[in-house]
């Protein structure tokens, strides 16, 4: 009975995280799958929303650094709030850019906010990083099981509200322009479609669900610190959706899930088969495996799991189904 409690434990575990993970990869299908946005910053918007929801939410010890000590439902939409506001001041700029220099742009801004929590001491920690944030439902479930089950179900609640949103919206002519903007921006703005505007709220947008997923984080696992945010989340999340298929809601849910247990399993494994002492070098392995991954779907399921699905219009013609 202790083995089989704790493995459930691990399970609800788990799937929390690849909720939160699910929750992120969201947000950048809507950037790339959706409009095409070439994000390579999305730990730096994870950060942003980690650390605002951390600081808006945890108690204000006298003998320590602490927040603001305000509702964790403020904290996070005060993350959603901040990661949108730094999405919108860079994506006026960088969304200027183009495809290389967009992500070029992206990922100086995300080592940049990960350089800034180390050395802004007096507000994220430091190196030392924040303690104490406070976790939902701790007073009524205590720790364990029993809180793992509630914030799992508050991370699905969480991520199928979002998925129900985001399919409303990429189904509208909203997100019918996103298309068009992604296939062909010429076109589109040859039939009075203004671009750059539309690209620039899906950037904002996508960041504000991926400081979400950092809120979710920060609170699931009660200490931050810059390390957490490193350029290998980046590449967790973009290879979660590329995986799964970009252009589709459901196959990002599903490669978050299906990368994280890869991730999970290895290195399991690894620390199974390793010694002790080389360790260290073995965790790097974990990061060549899912490289392996990646390059194996894309030379064998370049569309994904789940490729995007393909909309066919009512009027079209036989041979126009045929050749969509």
């Amino acid at each position: 009975m202790p083995d089989l409690l704790g493995l459930v434990t691990y399970g609800t575990f788990f799937l929390v995280f690849a909720a939160i993970f699910a929750t992120i990869a969201l947000g950048l299908n809507l950037q790339w799958g959706f409009t095409g946005l070439f994000n390579v910053g999305v730990a730096g918007f994870v950060a942003i929303g980690a650390y605002t929801s951390a600081i808006l939410t945890a108690p204000d010890y006298p003998d320590q650094l602490g927040g603001f000590g305000l509702p964790i439902v403020v904290g996070w939409l005060g993350a959603m709030l901040a990661a949108g506001l730094a999405a919108a001041l860079v994506g006026l700029a960088a969304l200027r850019l183009r495809h290389d220099y967009l992500a070029i742009t992206t990922f100086g801004i995300a080592v940049t906010l990960q350089l800034i929590a180390l050395n802004a001491q007096g507000i994220t920690g430091g190196a030392f990083g924040l303690q104490f944030i406070p976790k939902p439902f701790e007073s009524l479930a205590g720790k364990g099981l029993a809180w793992n089950a509630l914030y799992l179900a508050l991370a699905l609640a969480v991520l199928g509200t979002l998925y129900a949103a985001l399919e409303r919206l990429v189904r509208s002519p909203w997100g019918r322009v996103l298309r068009a903007i992604r296939e062909d921006e010429l076109a589109a703005a040859s039939l009075g479609k203004r671009a750059a505007a539309f690209r620039l709220q899906s950037f904002v947008i996508g960041c504000m669900i991926m400081g979400l997923g950092g809120a979710l984080y920060a609170h699931f696992v009660g200490y931050i610190a810059p390390e957490d945010f490193l350029p290998i989340l980046t590449f967790q999340i973009w290879t979660m959706l590329i995986v799964g298929g970009s252009g589709n809601n459901r196959g990002a849910i599903l490669g978050a899930v299906v990368v994280w247990l890869v991730w999970t399993l290895s290195g399991g494994a690894l620390r199974a088969i390793v010694p002790a002492d080389q360790q260290a070098r073995a965790a790097a392995l974990q990061i060549v495996l899912i490289g392996v991954l990646l390059g194996a779907m894309l030379l064998l399921r370049p569309r994904g799991l789940l490729g995007e699905e393909t909309t066919v219009s009512r009027h079209a013609t036989p041979s126009t189904e045929s050749s969509t």
